[in-house]
């Protein structure tokens, strides 16, 4: 019975150390969470972020204009516009972060911290248009309809949003607001699964071309790479998308959980757009340029 007693007490030590480091952790978590200097440098480093971000994307916009001047807006000149607007505005958001989220009415800041999600959304359902469109060309499929869904899609996401806010504003309903962020939620999985179809469909179909072709396993790889970045992306947006409407510990629009933004931010954010700018950073060729078309 003494030798019993032994493995069950040193268990019970075990136990409670655990206990002891879980707790210490959990209050580190939150001695981060309630300090007014550690929410400063943590949305001070989200916009340092960001601004980096948009910087390489202005950057790589001006490199592609200089390369091809003739091309008015083409999908590659807007898909990087559009990454530089998003950026720029989070940076200045969480610059401005403190004063945010002193804004009255209460969903103003959310319409702050919502506009350039939306327009990430666009950003990259641009991408996915893009190759949709070099997908069925190379098939020989009509793309005529392509463009025109596209415009209808990225229209009735915004305009059921806006309808949101407007409804909101006018009477603020804890209900309507849970609706508004699982749309939210909805509209990204659309997305993921948007990458999935056609950035699966684009990398088979090139799985399929012969070994020699020239640049094939580059272009192979810079497909896979993009589709599973932002398949993922879109997908753990969805999900905390969903923690966030239903528990106010997963909320994302306070100034008292940065280190969740900080985490969320990174993860859906400044980590797939950094990554994509980094893969997407071959410029076209001056000449002879094919599926280069501008945006009409």
């Amino acid at each position: 019975m003494g030798n019993d007693c032994v493995p069950s007490t040193a268990a019970a030590e075990v136990m409670a150390v655990v206990a002891v480091e879980l707790t210490d952790a959990s209050s580190w978590w939150h001695d981060i969470d309630d300090s007014p200097a550690w929410q400063d440098r943590i949305f001070y480093t989200l916009a340092v972020l960001y601004g980096i971000v948009a910087t390489v994307a202005l950057v790589q916009l001006a490199r592609i204009q200089l390369r091809v001047p003739e091309y008015g807006w083409t999908t590659q000149k807007v898909f990087h516009f559009l990454n530089f607007l998003v950026n720029g505005v989070r940076c200045v958001v969480f610059i401005f972060f403190r004063n945010v989220q002193r804004l009255k009415p209460e969903i103003v800041q959310h319409i702050l911290l919502d506009v350039p999600s939306l327009a990430f959304f666009t950003t990259y359902a641009l991408l996915v248009l893009f190759w949709a469109e070099i997908y069925y060309q190379a098939r020989a499929v009509s793309t005529d309809g392509l463009k025109p869904s596209f415009y209808t899609i990225n229209i009735v996401v915004y305009v059921v949003q806006i309808t949101l806010w407007l409804i909101l504003w006018w009477k603020p309903i804890s209900g309507l607001l849970i609706l508004s962020k699982i749309f939210f939620a909805g509209v990204s999985l659309f997305a993921a699964i948007g990458f999935l179809l056609y950035g699966g469909r684009l990398f088979l179909m090139l799985q399929r071309f012969p070994v020699e072709s020239k640049g094939r396993r580059k272009k192979l790889q810079e497909v896979g790479y993009v589709t599973t970045i932002c398949f993922l992306c879109f997908l753990v947006r969805c999900i905390m998308m969903c923690f966030n409407a239903f528990d106010k510990n997963a909320d994302l629009d306070v100034l008292d959980h940065p280190i969740l933004n900080f985490i969320y931010y990174l993860v859906v954010e400044i980590l797939p757009s950094s990554l994509v700018l980094f893969i997407l950073r071959k410029l076209p060729p001056k000449r002879g340029i094919t599926q280069y078309h501008p945006i009409r």
